[in-house]
């Protein structure tokens, strides 16, 4: 695999959980890093990027104020810091290594699906569940 994500659980209403992304095969500081998630019959949202140097993150609506995301470019790894949980953010969330903007992985999903740019050279890997019970 080229990346992983790990770090997900079972966790109460308001908990946190750390989730990780592990790179390797690629040029990881080449990439900006997108997270995403897909909730249960749900369509795939993007819900955080972070630039390729770590300089510059971005967040969707429904997580700003609770998840932070970082990178570590010479440990070729990704964090997702994710607070105050709620029921509505189970899902299976997946790092992604993205060549598109970071304002497009967290637009809604209908403005990515119609971004046009060849994605070919993207990489993703296996989510990790995160799941909030009361």
């Amino acid at each position: 695999l080229q990346l992983q994500a790990s770090g997900g659980g079972l966790v109460q209403i308001g908990g946190s959980l750390r989730l990780s992304c592990a790179a390797s095969g690629f040029i990881f500081d080449d990439y900006a890093i997108g997270w995403y998630r897909q909730a249960p019959g749900k369509e795939r949202e993007g819900i955080s990027c972070v630039g390729s140097s770590g300089e510059r993150t971005y967040y969707a609506e429904s997580v700003k104020g609770r998840f932070t995301v970082s990178r570590d470019n010479p440990k070729n790894t990704a964090n997702l810091q994710l607070n105050s949980l709620q029921p509505e953010d189970t899902a299976v969330y997946y790092c992604a290594a993205v060549v598109v903007p970071c304002s497009i992985v967290v637009s809604p999903p209908a403005v990515e699906s119609a971004f046009q740019r060849d994605r070919s050279r993207e990489h993703w890997g296996r989510g990790t569940l995160v799941t909030v019970s009361s």
